[in-house]
């Protein structure tokens, strides 16, 4: 079980902007107007550390490790469907984006294209968390080696020291172009 820690130990951190999104997309019905400054800090969450890092960390280290081991059938259509999943998450994370900069540009419209993803989003994790946590992280560990799981901790260890370089290059990079120093 060991080597599904470090991903449920993300899951929870998730959950805290699970609650935050349902309590911008209620403000946002309350008051007619949207905090983009925490909509921007909730959007730049889901991309980097929910669906970048997380996510990443669960396809391109476990998933794969996973990949031509002989799983149940119901163990590899659910792995096919949480990929999927991912996949729905980072459409409903852009379609939020580009609503906050439609309104952002002044149409009040979309309001309810935000609250709409915020809900979709906030609806979403946790039943995708809770399929991880108690359906497919315990028994994917029957499936792999004391070795596997060595060498999956270490890789996701790896994964973590890459993106937060990859992350502030970009940012870097960003500021160079906006500044004119590129």
């Amino acid at each position: 079980m060991k080597v599904v820690e470090p991903l449920l130990t993300e899951h929870r951190l998730i959950e805290r902007v699970v609650q935050l999104m349902f309590k911008e997309a209620s403000k946002i019905k309350d008051t007619r107007r949207a905090n983009l400054r925490v909509l921007r800090q909730i959007i730049d969450f889901l991309r980097v550390y929910a669906d970048r890092c997380h996510h990443g960390k669960e396809e391109d280290v476990l998933f794969q490790a996973l990949t031509g081991k002989t799983m149940s059938p119901e163990h590899t259509e659910m792995m096919e469907r949480l990929i999927k999943e991912h996949e729905m998450g980072r459409h409903n994370v852009h379609q939020l984006d580009q609503a906050c900069q439609v309104y952002e540009q002044g149409n009040e419209e979309a309001l309810d294209e935000m609250i709409h993803h915020l809900e979709i989003l906030a609806t979403f994790y946790p039943k995708h968390i809770d399929k991880e946590d108690n359906h497919f992280f315990i028994a994917c560990v029957d499936y792999l080696t004391e070795r596997e799981q060595k060498a999956i901790l270490e890789k996701c260890a790896a994964f973590d020291r890459k993106l937060i370089h990859e992350k502030y290059t970009q940012i870097v990079t960003g500021l160079e172009i906006v500044t004119g120093l590129e």
